[in-house]
């Protein structure tokens, strides 16, 4: 295509932008593809390298999209980031030239490589690309890979499948008659772009985007660029792409990939193409960002630390390369831990006479007669039929599977099947809530999911990704409509008849080291993250955890945080799930809870702390049996947030026979300390919650903090320390799912675990909680920790419970107290707050005054405070102060 050059097409200096230091614009000429001299406009930081006495260790070039320029990626040039940025406007795009020629991708290819050859840019170079900046940067790298040594992508695609649908919104723009009118004629396509961030960008962050392309002859450029989109197979540019999808597979170069998943354009099916091509990339979504991930997460952090972390601080980075390949496990015991071969104990126990009809798993049904008991040898039979079944049907090992049972028999016969032979069981309860329990899946990119109808209703509604197996045998008309291929029972049977002709699962178990399952946590501080455990780190786990609780074979366990019925089957003990809300665990019964016990004689019981007050507030409920059953309850155990002893002695009236034990943990390390009742009445009061000690086989240790709550590099274990608490152990986490940075942070002190809780140890070597390092409250009096505000506050006889919110920048923050009261607590969705009465605010005042030193700025009360979902337990003090900070400013405060 041809069209008249615009006037005043040459390159022009940029006008002064938001976050962009003058100094880094530079206007450089160039030959293009075609011969002619062309003028560019881009963003430059070698003359502030050079200011500062920096010799750069090498260069980061970063092509922006469309309808984007450099100014993308203005956030590059910053100081922890000691290489060259050169962030290129393309031609036609941004402040640079304006040809009056289309450009095809392998046009826009070869100028850049023209460009970069008339800056004399050599290795070693990263490239950055967003967008189809994405795949012009693969193009440059395949095209001048020896001095590429990193890739890193955002929100881009490298191949369209011939017959695939285009995303939506470019179906839209690409259609003839909308194409000018949408992208030239009008700015539609770039506004719509800009407006595509959340929360919206400032005002003159809009500006500055719409500033270049003022007129229809400035917006020609992104009128090509969406007509150069190859879709078809007789396209010009389809070569060109399918070269750089076949070629990027041998750029064995680390590699990043940062992702928005709320992009209208490159959604999460493109990361997926991406990560198949390159599977030793690192990857990092953050959760919400959406199109313009730049704009809406840090970007430029992220790849400061991957940088650091990948080329370390070596003089020429070339000779680092791949140094920070692997974020080592933090796991330092793994010599002392038990090997164990997760599903191996239910094998064990139905080749054994004396249990093989021993109840295994007991589901409960809602009326008498409705139980089932399924004994060890038919659960070992439904696993081993399943494995068989699901292998005959594709299902690979290491391939994701997403398992959405209902907890029961289905799920561990499924779950253990899954482990037996090698697939990846990722488990996201429903605890998460429909929009948690959606991130979760999406965001850990499932091969299958194998679920009940409601869930699998759910996937096809949302868009879910993977191969769908139903438990129930659907009716054909259902099976069609869910776009399920087959059902738990029909994998069953087809392995049963393959055992039964020798043709059953006889590969040995799968490596210790294989990934065996991804668990998503709370959601609690933020979205839920996926922990990738090992085969030696799940089975390290089970055995902590049963080592820690005590937990006897022939006992069994009720769970009453669903996802603890999985733990039973590993070592050997029946499990069963009282008759609940999974959903709702704080909802739990003394009644249901009774005869939940009842099914099992005399097992041990876990509960959710949500769950203690309405079992204690329901006991009057009980029946003679029921109180006869919780009485037998040998020990009683609760975990997810701490327990306030008060709570357990009023416990010991339902369970008078339960030695009560609350564990401190986390998904990462489900046990890492462990303290009972007359442990807390023996440690007395302190600066928050006792925990107790170190677990078998575990190491605790604290991260000094300074003034400010960062953490100063200094581990210790001495006494009245305060810092972030560190964990060392056989069980940790292994990584989190595509969450490359978060990894890194929690990594970052080598051999250890992170937690972002914040606490001490005192002189006996008990670990004290005072809540996350994130919700530390540096104020001009000094630091103090929420859970020491909290405790104090809740020391006032009429307050229930509090949460400590903060106000104002670090270093001066005030302080803002919410509380629930006894008489004003109602449970569910929290309340506008409003301000305490008198009395009670000064009695707040004067209590954590007295224990903190801490001047409170404000008092409220609320009917429940918000808390997460899974446990109904850790108070989201984040939104407290988000709320505290708007309300107090004059500004509408965001809901809690």
């Amino acid at each position: 295509m041809s069209i008249e050059r615009p006037r005043g097409s040459r390159a022009v200096a940029a006008p002064e932008l938001p976050g962009v230091d003058p100094r880094a614009h530079r206007l450089v000429e160039a030959r293009d593809h075609s011969g002619e001299l062309r003028s560019w406009h881009l963003l430059d930081s070698a003359p502030l390298l050079a200011e500062r006495g920096v010799a750069p260790r090498g260069t980061l070039l970063a092509v922006h999209g469309n309808p984007t320029y450099s100014f993308l990626y203005r956030s590059l040039i910053r100081e922890d980031i000691p290489w060259r940025v050169i962030a290129v406007d393309q031609l036609e795009m941004g402040y640079s030239e304006r040809t009056g020629q289309a450009r095809g991708l392998q046009d826009r290819i070869t100028d850049l490589s023209l460009l970069t050859d008339a800056l004399g840019v050599r290795g070693p170079v990263v490239t950055v690309g967003h967008d189809w900046g994405g795949i012009v940067s693969v193009g440059w790298a395949l095209d001048n890979r020896h001095d590429v040594i990193g890739m890193i992508l955002t929100n881009t695609g490298i191949h369209q499948e011939l017959g695939e649908s285009l995303p939506k919104a470019l179906q839209l723009a690409t259609a003839p008659a909308m194409l000018p009118l949408s992208t030239s004629v009008t700015d539609a396509f770039l506004r719509t772009t800009v407006a595509l961030s959340r929360p919206a960008l400032p005002r003159e962050v809009q500006e500055a985007y719409l500033a270049p392309y003022r007129g229809r002859s400035r917006r020609l450029g992104i009128e090509q660029f969406v007509a150069d989109i190859p879709a078809s197979a007789n396209h010009p540019s389809r070569a060109t792409l399918e070269r750089l999808a076949g070629g990027i597979t041998g750029m064995d170069v680390p590699t990043l990939m940062a992702w928005g998943p709320r992009d209208v354009t490159f959604s999460d099916r493109y990361l997926r193409d991406l990560i198949e091509r390159v599977p030793h990339a690192d990857v990092h979504r953050f959760e919400g960002a959406s199109h313009l991930v730049w704009e809406d997460a840090d970007v430029a952090g992220l790849v400061a630390t991957w940088l650091r972390d990948t080329f370390g601080d070596a003089e020429h980075p070339r000779d680092a390369a791949g140094a920070g390949e692997a974020l080592r496990p933090v796991s330092s015991f793994a010599e002392q831990a038990p090997e164990i071969h997760l599903g191996e104990a239910i094998t064990r126990r139905a080749q054994d006479p004396a249990t093989a009809d021993l109840p295994a798993v007991v589901e409960l049904g809602a009326r008498p007669g409705e139980s089932r008991r399924i004994s060890w040898s038919l659960l070992s039979e439904r696993t081993e039929d399943l494995a068989a079944g699901m292998r005959a049907h594709g299902i690979m090992p290491g391939d994701r599977v997403s398992v959405l049972v209902t907890p029961g028999a289905d799920l561990t016969a499924v779950l253990y099947a899954c482990l037996r032979l090698g697939a990846v069981a990722v488990i996201a309860d429903a605890g998460l809530g429909t929009d948690g329990l959606t991130r979760a899946v999406i965001g850990s990119h499932p091969d299958w999911i194998i679920g009940i109808e409601k869930a699998l209703v759910g996937a096809r509604a949302l868009g879910w990704p993977g191969r769908r197996i139903s438990v129930p045998q659907l009716p054909t008309v259902d099976r069609a409509a869910l776009d399920v291929e087959t059902s738990v029972a029909e994998l069953a049977e087809e392995g049963r008849q393959m055992r039964a002709l020798g043709a059953g699962i006889d590969a040995p178990w799968p490596d210790q080291d294989a990934d065996a399952a991804v668990l998503f946590t709370s959601g609690s501080t933020g979205p839920a993250k996926g922990a990738v455990l090992t085969h030696r780190q799940m089975g390290a786990m089970f055995a902590a955890v049963g080592d820690t609780l005590d937990l006897e074979a022939d006992r069994g366990l009720v769970a009453g945080f669903a996802p603890f019925a999985l733990l039973g089957p590993a070592l050997g003990a029946p499990s069963v799930v009282p008759d609940m809300d999974i959903t709702r665990p704080g909802d739990l019964t003394a009644p249901a809870l009774a005869a939940a016990v009842e099914a099992l004689g005399a097992p041990a019981v876990f509960t959710a702390p949500a769950a203690l007050r309405n079992i204690i507030d329901t006991a009057d409920q009980l029946d003679e049996t029921g109180r006869a059953a919780l009485a037998r309850v040998p020990s009683f155990f609760s975990a997810g947030a701490p327990i306030p002893a008060p709570l357990l002695r009023e416990l010991r009236g339902v369970m008078p026979g339960a030695r009560a034990l609350t564990p401190y943990g986390m998904t990462e390390c489900l046990a890492v300390a462990a303290i009972d009742l007359e442990g807390i009445e023996a440690a007395g009061d302190g600066p928050g919650v006792c925990v107790g000690t170190a677990v078998p086989r575990t190491e605790i240790a604290i991260a000094v903090m300074d003034g400010e709550g960062a953490t100063t590099g200094e581990i210790t274990t001495d006494p009245d320390r305060t810092g972030e608490i560190l964990v060392r152990a056989p069980h940790v986490r292994d990584r989190y799912l595509m969450l490359w940075g978060t990894t890194a942070r929690a990594s970052r002190f080598e051999g250890w675990h992170a937690t972002g809780d914040v606490g001490h140890l005192d002189p006996a070597g008990r670990l004290w909680v005072e809540g996350r390092t994130a919700h530390v409250l540096a104020t001009a009096q000094g630091l103090v920790t929420p859970v020491r505000v909290e405790s104090a506050a809740e020391s006032v006889p009429t307050v229930r419970r509090a949460g400590a919110a903060a106000v104002g920048p670090r270093g001066t923050q005030q302080v803002v107290v919410i509380l629930e009261t006894q008489d004003g607590y109602r449970p569910g969705k929290a309340r506008t707050p409003h301000p305490a009465e008198n009395a009670l605010q000064e009695a707040v005042r004067q209590a954590v005054a007295q224990a903190t030193g801490i001047e409170v700025a404000a008092v409220f009360t609320t009917a429940s405070l918000p808390t997460d979902i899974r446990h109904n337990s850790k108070i989201d003090r984040a939104a407290l102060s988000a709320w505290s900070e708007a309300t107090l400013q004059g500004r509408k405060a965001p809901a809690l």
